[in-house]
């Protein structure tokens, strides 16, 4: 991704706790004008959010877009589901993958490419308590390790 055209709005970190993910997906997003006005403005959160595909399309429940302060008539429902913008192929390779058990699409990050807005959706594998647990422990043995090169260096 170029980092010059692009501009991260809400990204899931809980998601990297809870899930591996398998592949990426870049989507874009159906909105209204005050929805992206409130967007440009960072006024989103991903949390609890997920993708169902319905009937051949892609769509995202539960991501919160605040409603823009000027937007009186026009705002839209914070919470209302949103349509996502993929080919067909990808479509296809989802269903068929999440037909497969313990699988589900989730929203990961959201960003504006130019002028566009944009969701990326991952496919993501449930963890187990003993994987957080594992990943946990990894993180804590990476930042003591970083802390003792720190030390070491600042006393050389």
């Amino acid at each position: 991704m170029a980092k010059e055209n692009y501009k991260l709005i809400a990204q899931n970190r809980k998601a990297h706790h809870d899930y591996f993910f398998e592949e990426l997906y870049e989507a874009g997003i159906a909105l209204a004008g005050t929805e992206v006005k409130s967007l440009r403005m960072r006024r989103c959160s991903l949390k609890e959010s997920f993708v169902r595909i319905e009937k051949g399309e892609a769509f995202l429940y539960n991501m919160h877009i605040s409603p823009y302060e000027k937007g009186n008539i026009f705002n839209k429902d914070p919470l209302r589901t949103r349509k996502l913008l993929l080919h067909k192929s990808q479509l296809r390779k989802l269903i068929g993958q999440t037909k497969t058990d313990g699988y589900t699409i989730i929203p990961v990050r959201v960003y504006f490419k130019g002028n566009y807005a944009k969701v990326e959706i991952a496919l993501a594998r449930g963890k187990k308590l003993y994987d957080k647990r594992q990943t946990i422990m990894k993180k804590d043995q990476r930042r003591e390790a970083e802390r003792n090169y720190k030390v070491q260096n600042l006393y050389s």
